[in-house]
């Protein structure tokens, strides 16, 4: 069977939910950062976990691509057909199947939303914590093995998801993982699948874990002297033991750049974003001793925000800090790198990587989850210029090494996609040569988001 016969197929399937139309396909060939236009040859909108499991069947039987598509805010190439296929849009499968309550859990299909499944939490007193900024789909999330502003006290999504229900290469769905809070039951196909960025199956229903809703909430931002004291008062905080919630930094590149896009009146210095959650008295006391450690390394102009909508505000920034800094080159396209290094050498992979930038021609705001060792830069060049395209590139690669020389990992949260490929032998050694292994053996016929995370060849 050829690609256009499994095409052909599908539509017999899925009728009006299998779609070739120009819009469609050129929506599910953008990515947010870098990377060229790449249209699937269509694109499926299945409702349940049979069909899902149909369109592997079939594209299966004709080699045929299958790339999953949650809501497209990942940032290296995963969601984009560079081998051509069917892209797989999950916006159908976006349900709370069950919440148990008793049990901190539910059980959700794919494309839910992290906003829309916490907005369905409100009245059990539970929220889901992985917080990646972009409203990224669940399935997604997991995928990627995403984190975000919240890791440094709830987990990643290697910390948050109990079970998958997961269609293979051939077509079979499997279950990964019970509901118990933990097992020792043979291998654990539930850490294998999460951050397989779709190389191994598609995730059709994910059962999480939730946290109950903090009684009280605290944040504050302030600003320091410089960047080398923002992150020193990160480590100390860390290695006092204050339980921090949240604790974000941002470079005085971003806190212009949150001036400009959010009217916002922050001095144009590094700064710390942090937050609390716990009983009224113990979130007051542990701002409280925030307060005590950041004044030591200099902080100033602390402002609290203790109402829900100063918070909204302030994390709002915070999330939209992508956007704000593409807005101080406009027309710019990005190459937006993240990095993770022990919390040791925090501050000299921040100040390393700040003098690169510093040196290079092009804008490169650093923003990051610092509470675990997480920073990124938004790397802004002309589209149109090479030479700032490569030195892009250039400063991007650099980071990976300064990561990987510091005993750090190429990507603390982005994942791996196509952009970070090249630097997988050097992380992982032979080790990436058992993850192609892997993927051999279960998608021989290498139809599931081809190209990513291993190289077959």
């Amino acid at each position: 069977m050829t690609i256009s016969a499994a095409i052909t197929q599908l539509h017999q399937v899925l009728g009006n939910r299998l779609t070739r139309s120009k819009s469609d396909l050129d929506l599910h060939g953008r990515s947010e950062t870098h990377f060229p236009l790449t249209p699937p040859d269509a694109v499926a909108y299945p409702e349940t976990t049979e069909e899902v499991a149909q369109i592997v069947t079939i594209c299966a039987e004709a080699g045929c691509p299958v790339v999953p598509w949650g809501t497209g805010t990942s940032l290296e190439g995963h969601s984009l057909a560079f081998s051509g296929g069917v892209s797989v849009d999950f916006a159908r499968m976006n349900k709370v199947l069950r919440i148990n309550e008793a049990d901190m859990d539910v059980v959700v299909q794919p494309g839910l939303t992290r906003e829309e499944l916490n907005r369905e939490l409100r009245a059990t007193g539970l929220f889901f914590s992985v917080d990646p900024g972009a409203n990224a789909s669940l399935g997604g999330m997991a995928m990627t093995r995403a984190s975000g502003t919240t890791a440094v006290r709830y987990g990643t999504m290697r910390d948050n998801v109990r079970a998958l229900q997961v269609v293979l290469a051939d077509g079979r769905v499997i279950r990964t993982g019970t509901r118990a809070r933990k097992s020792s039951s043979g291998y654990d196909l539930t850490g294998l699948m999460v951050g397989s960025e779709g190389t191994l199956g598609l995730v059709t229903e994910l059962t999480l874990k939730l946290h109950g809703q903090p009684e009280a909430i605290s944040a504050a931002v302030c600003a320091f002297a410089d960047m080398e004291s923002a992150v020193n008062a990160v480590i100390a905080t860390i290695q006092m033991g204050v339980p921090m919630a949240r604790i974000e930094f941002i470079d005085a590149a971003t806190a212009a750049a949150f001036n400009l896009y959010a009217s916002a009146d922050l001095p144009e210095a590094p700064h710390l974003l942090v937050e609390f959650h716990g009983s009224d008295e113990g979130a007051a006391q542990d701002a409280e001793r925030f307060g005590e450690i950041a004044a030591e390394f200099g902080a100033t102009g602390v402002q609290s925000a203790t109402l829900a909508e100063e918070r909204n505000a302030l994390w709002a920034m915070r999330h939209n800090a992508f956007y704000a800094c593409l807005a101080l080159r406009p027309g710019a396209r990005s190459i937006v790198t993240d990095i993770c290094v022990p919390i040791s050498r925090l501050a000299e992979a921040v100040e390393e990587t700040r003098d690169d930038i510093a040196r290079a021609s092009i804008p490169g705001p650093i923003v990051g989850h610092v509470g675990d060792g997480n920073f990124h830069t938004v790397l802004l060049f002309d589209e149109a210029d090479e030479a700032e395209r490569a030195e892009a590139a250039e400063l991007s690669a650099r980071m990976v090494e300064r990561s990987l020389r510091m005993g750090g990992t190429a990507t603390g949260e982005h994942g791996i996609g196509v952009g970070k490929l090249d630097y997988m032998a050097a992380e992982h050694g032979d080790g990436w040569s058992v993850m192609a292994e892997i993927k051999r053996a279960l998608d021989p016929k290498n139809i599931l988001n081809p190209g990513k995370v291993v190289r077959l060849n």
